[in-house]
């Protein structure tokens, strides 16, 4: 650990010393390369040096404890600088651990209702507007793609919009990391508005957090893409279903098929359905390549497979479970509010948790 942070430590200071050179300053783009590696490498690099100034304090203080005027003042000051260095050895190893490549990225959030029909499509409704107060909170932006929702009414006049499927966006500040964890079947257990007799029933929703891939990570040849236009559906009289803006991209080697028909341009559309196609490429790839790989798909938290039941909102009991992690809240109601700060806590940390336990196997 310590040779690869000697590394770290020297190639900080060599990036320092080119910036300073008058000669690297008029290239723009490696300034900005040089840039984006030292962001990276500082917080390592500070800590270990700090790491290694107070070993170098508690080495100085070795001397005073021979004498036995000082003997008792350095040892409570060597025990607090011993407390100071195993925190800085817990930060570093959490620092050395590896980095997820889309851990900045923008996000694909794609929601869709699972068994239990229209009870299922409300369920995918309440996760959808979940997710929204949670961006909001974070100040995240949400650009809805696609759509397909409809009204249920139940007993007593009561409605709720729900959708069979949802497509949107969300970029900001550090989304994937915060919500890489949320892919998988989420479970319901509550009583339907549309049933009348009392009964709890169980259904369920599907979430995928794909991670917007970048062009040149993709290659996607034209020949491969069936392209169609049609009308958007939508209520009647609305410009969107005036004109053939909806599109539908069909890859067709993988059979995987897109569609966008929120915007009134047929070009936003297009635009927003390649950007999905290629996210969704990306995930195929990823997931091909993890299966090859099972021994580091053990250090994930879950598979974020869709056939795996990750979590269960129990509506009766107000009651939230993680079944990954077995923790259990019983505050439901203002998760839903998109009070989802202490899941995600919680999955972050156990991930660390297992990155570490590999990390000390290997």
């Amino acid at each position: 650990m310590f040779a690869r942070l000697d590394g770290i430590l020297e190639r900080t200071r060599e990036i320092n010393s080119q910036l300073a050179d008058p000669a690297i300053a008029k290239d723009h783009q490696q300034i900005m390369a040089l840039s984006r590696e030292l962001a990276q490498l500082r917080p390592l690099a500070e800590t270990y040096q700090s790491y290694k100034d107070i070993r170098q304090e508690i080495h100085d203080l070795q001397a005073l404890m021979e004498d036995d005027e000082f003997r008792e003042m350095a040892r409570a000051e060597a025990d607090v600088l011993h407390e100071r260095l195993s925190a800085h050895e817990r930060r570093l190893k959490l620092l050395l651990l590896p980095k997820d490549p889309h851990e900045g990225r923008n996000v694909i959030l794609e929601i869709r209702a699972g068994t239990g029909g229209d009870e299922a499509a409300l369920f995918a409704g309440d996760l959808f507007r979940m997710y929204s107060h949670y961006c909001d909170g974070k100040g995240w932006k949400q650009e809805v793609f696609s759509a397909n929702d409809f009204a249920v009414g139940g007993g007593g006049g009561k409605s709720a919009v729900g959708f069979k499927e949802i497509l949107t966006r969300i970029s900001g500040e550090k989304v994937y990391g915060h919500l890489r964890f949320e892919s998988g079947v989420h479970r319901v257990q509550r009583v339907p508005l549309t049933e009348a007799q009392g009964r709890i029933h169980t259904s369920a929703a599907t979430v995928a957090i794909l991670p917007e891939a970048e062009p040149v990570e993709v290659d996607i040849h034209q020949a491969d893409l069936r392209i169609d236009v049609f009308r958007a559906g939508g209520p009647g009289g609305q410009s969107v279903n005036t004109t053939d803006s909806a599109v539908r991209i069909t890859h067709i080697p993988t059979g995987i098929v897109v569609i966008c028909q929120d915007e009134k341009s047929q070009h936003k559309n297009k635009t927003r359905a390649m950007s999905v196609l290629a996210s969704r490429l990306l995930q195929r790839q990823e997931a091909e390549q993890a299966a090859r790989e099972a021994a580091a798909r053990r250090a994930q938290v879950g598979k974020g497979d869709r056939s795996e039941r990750i979590r269960t909102y129990n509506f009766p009991q107000n009651r939230i479970t993680d079944h990954r992690i077995n923790l259990t809240l019983y505050k439901l109601d203002r998760v839903l509010q998109g009070d989802l700060d202490e899941l995600v806590t919680a999955l972050q940390a156990h991930h660390r948790a297992e990155l570490l336990k590999a990390q000390q196997e290997s």
